[in-house]
């Protein structure tokens, strides 16, 4: 009896490391409909997630969220879609940090164009609501793709 209860126990420890944590897919979902949100200019729903403090960081610069949301509805970020290679999270406390790889799909001058990114979010539960801190953009050096 006693050999089954130390497998047994090592079993439950590695069953219970690969079960997602709420927390994790419940941000997760978020950073994923966020992505949609910049892709359809939707600004109401980026208005209600992103901190009145928050800062984002892209190639052309660095701005806050009213200077970020009229960037998105004037069209001076075109992404189409993003494609969400890999996405870490580490929760700490009431914040939680995602390290994205993915790749921007944006329409430049008629042709599709993919741009490589390593971007990291920053989200605080406040309230029981997320809200965004920071979204800071890296290129990366994967080829750029033109269609």
């Amino acid at each position: 009896m006693k050999r089954l209860i130390l497998p047994l126990i090592m079993l439950l420890l590695c069953v219970e490391s690969f079960a997602q944590n709420p927390i994790e897919e419940e941000v997760k979902t978020l950073s994923k409909q966020k992505w949609q949100w910049m892709a359809d200019k939707n600004v109401d729903s980026l208005n209600l997630l992103f901190d009145d403090k928050s800062m984002f960081v892209h190639m052309g610069g660095s701005w806050g969220k009213t200077q970020e949301l009229n960037v998105i509805k004037g069209g001076g970020i075109h992404y189409k879609k993003a494609g969400v290679y890999s996405v870490i999270i580490n929760i700490i406390g009431n914040t939680a940090i995602l390290l994205n790889d993915i790749d921007l799909i944006a329409v430049v001058g008629g042709n599709e164009v993919t741009n490589p990114f390593m971007v990291t979010e920053v989200y605080v539960n406040e309230n029981g609501k997320w809200k965004m801190g920071s979204l800071t953009f890296s290129k990366l050096s994967r080829p750029v793709k033109i269609k």
